[in-house]
């Protein structure tokens, strides 16, 4: 007997979204944003145009979503190789708040050095620039959740007695996280591990001499 069941329209349309992701990805990698269009994005995702914009606004928009659901396949290959009732993407505490963020920010740095990252991740930074809305998008759904995982390692930090208290804990992070930035925006010097351990001295112990 013929199965007359009507096709799963969630199915199908899940299967579009996750093409469209794709596309987008590979289209960036390949081409760059500036060349990269709602229309070449369709035919590489096997869909129609209309299809993408019934769903996003702009190809930024795809690009965006595109690359968030890259970073939560990441958190939940990670999770799944996580010990029992440890969160992924968390900052550890060990109680050794240097070695710490100097995990963390070596991680940071590989992602940050990864293609499959970087290319998506500088065109966004820059669309972002131009584009209010997108870049409003990019921070609060992309950046500020990292950045929060910062201020809650340095409060239990601050809570257990390794930080001064009194700090503006945001303040705190950005001299963390700003070197990092800033050497992978310029491209001019290398971005490494070892560049990575030198910020997380230079922010715990500063610029004076150690007693």
């Amino acid at each position: 007997m013929a199965d007359t069941r009507a096709p799963d329209s969630t199915r199908r349309s899940e299967r579009s979204r996750r093409a469209i992701y794709e596309a987008a990805l590979a289209l960036v990698g390949e081409s760059g944003y500036a060349k990269t269009t709602i229309e070449g994005i369709a035919a590489r995702a096997g869909v129609g145009k209309q299809t993408i914009y019934r769903w996003w606004p702009s190809k930024g928009a795809v690009l965006l979503e595109a690359f968030l659901d890259l970073g939560d396949q990441a958190a939940r290959a990670a999770a799944e190789g996580a010990p029992e009732g440890e969160a992924a993407y968390e900052i550890p505490d060990t109680g050794d708040l240097e070695a710490d963020l100097k995990l963390v920010l070596r991680a940071t740095v590989d992602e940050m050095n990864s293609p499959r990252y970087e290319v998506p991740y500088r065109a966004l930074a820059a669309e972002g620039i131009v584009n209010a809305e997108l870049g409003a998008e990019f921070t609060a759904k992309l950046l500020e959740p990292q950045l929060q995982l910062y201020v809650k390692r340095l409060r239990a930090a601050q809570d257990a007695g390794g930080v001064r208290q009194g700090l503006d804990l945001r303040t705190a992070l950005e001299l963390l996280t700003g070197p990092v930035a800033h050497r992978w925006l310029l491209r001019t010097l290398p971005l490494t591990h070892a560049y990575a351990d030198a910020v997380v001295e230079y922010a715990l112990y500063g610029l004076a001499p150690r007693r």
